[in-house]
């Protein structure tokens, strides 16, 4: 152990999830541990030019308002039911709206609104664009409807670093309350951009998986046979609060985030650094403002994507963050997709899952493990291992890296 950066103790009082492995937490944990995936072949006329027609959506039937299903975009709407249940599972706290924060990510925002009204401008003129266009389109779309919903004063904050956003905005939450700016924060990430124009864009790079013939093992972290990534959808959505505040008020605590590290590769906007030192720096300065060694470490939810390239960066990065300590690692990308901005909040939540049960979940699909990925990759069956430190990893296009320790 070493020391950790002063300030409050942050713990997680709340945790809400709406992944592509079904509506809720409960949902997100089954899947993880059963190895089920959530990935579907996009069979609607709009995608069938596509060269990659593969994605991981959820499902919002039955879970808005009629109000929030016309004058809320997608990825407003995916952040506002998973804050819920968070805000559900944190018991609802009563808490001085000027010490009640919201802190939620996203790497593209209101893309589906903005391309959707371009059609409408385009067909039918700007008398007919919608008057919600702008507060739709907004990347802090998703922030701003949580902290309306639950009438946060303290600030409403979004972080917008690609893949890494929602890592980010739980790095950001951690600062301000140990700085004394709230006392609970509402933080996380949110996406939804399955359309047929940044489909084709990450196609044009490579970047996603076309194994059409079998779309369940298409995501496949580690593996040899891996050939890019899946988009996904959803949120996750975290209450933090000061373990002051939430022991006064009786909390049930999930867990706490003891540290974060934030790091940059200045290498390539989109291929990371295949040396993998700024994501190995992230690492190092998470530990390090954790309090907690290498050797404390007992399973790494990494961001493990499965392309060729950002997997072996990332074992690569672990292996000189973490030395000959050699923990076990699991990839919920496997299961959900990648949902980009969303993908850090939903990670670490599934790394506190995996710390409360005392099982890490093995990596779907992890059949034939690329040599140069030299990890300890938990395949074919869970890994029942207890322990109280857990390191998940973010990195995002512009060679963005986040790093964050939990703990129970």
């Amino acid at each position: 152990m070493t020391a950790a950066t002063a300030g409050a103790p942050v713990v997680i009082s709340g945790m809400g999830a709406l992944t592509p492995l079904g509506p809720d937490l409960a949902a997100l944990e089954e899947g993880l541990l059963s190895g089920r995936s959530g990935a579907r072949l996009l069979e609607e006329p709009e995608f069938a030019d596509l060269p990659a027609r593969i994605a991981a959506t959820v499902d919002l039937t039955d879970r808005l308002q009629r109000v929030e299903a016309r004058t809320l975009d997608r990825v407003q709407q995916v952040a506002l039911v998973a804050a819920r249940e968070a805000w559900a599972d944190a018991g609802a706290p009563e808490v001085e709206p000027t010490r009640l924060a919201v802190v939620i990510g996203s790497g593209i925002g209101g893309a589906l609104t903005l391309l959707s009204q371009n059609d409408v401008l385009r067909e039918k003129g700007p008398r007919r664009v919608s008057p919600h266009l702008i507060p739709m389109l907004m990347p802090n779309g998703p922030a701003a409807t949580v902290g309306l919903e639950i009438g946060a004063r303290a600030g409403v904050h979004t972080p917008v670093s690609a893949c890494a956003s929602g890592a980010e905005a739980l790095a950001l939450a951690l600062e301000m309350l140990r700085d004394g700016r709230a006392d609970v924060i509402v933080a996380g990430g949110a996406e939804a951009c399955v359309h047929p124009l940044p489909l084709a864009g990450f196609a044009q790079m490579r970047a996603l998986s076309t194994r059409h013939d079998d779309v369940a093992a298409a995501s496949r972290p580690y593996d040899k046979g891996r050939d890019g990534f899946v988009l996904g959808e959803g949120a996750g959505v975290l209450v933090l609060e000061t373990e002051e505040h939430a022991a006064a008020r009786g909390a049930r605590i999930h867990g706490r985030l003891a540290g974060a590290g934030l790091a940059s590769d200045a290498h390539h906007v989109t291929a990371p650094d295949p040396a993998g030192t700024g994501a190995a720096r992230s690492i190092e300065l998470a530990l390090r403002d954790a309090g907690v060694s290498p050797s404390d470490v007992g399973h790494v939810d990494a961001h493990a994507t499965s392309t060729p390239l950002g997997d072996l960066a990332e074992a690569r990065a672990l292996n000189l963050a973490l030395g000959d300590h050699r923990p076990p690692v699991t990839a919920p990308k496997s299961c959900t997709g990648h949902l980009l901005g969303a993908a850090g909040a939903v990670e670490a939540i599934a790394a506190v899952l995996a710390l409360k049960s005392g099982v890490v979940p093995a990596i779907r699909n992890l059949e034939d493990q690329d040599d140069d990925a030299d990890v300890d990759a938990v395949r074919t069956v869970n890994r029942e291992h207890a322990h109280d430190v857990a390191l998940s990893t973010s990195f995002g296009f512009g060679g963005h890296d986040v790093s964050l320790v939990l703990t129970k």
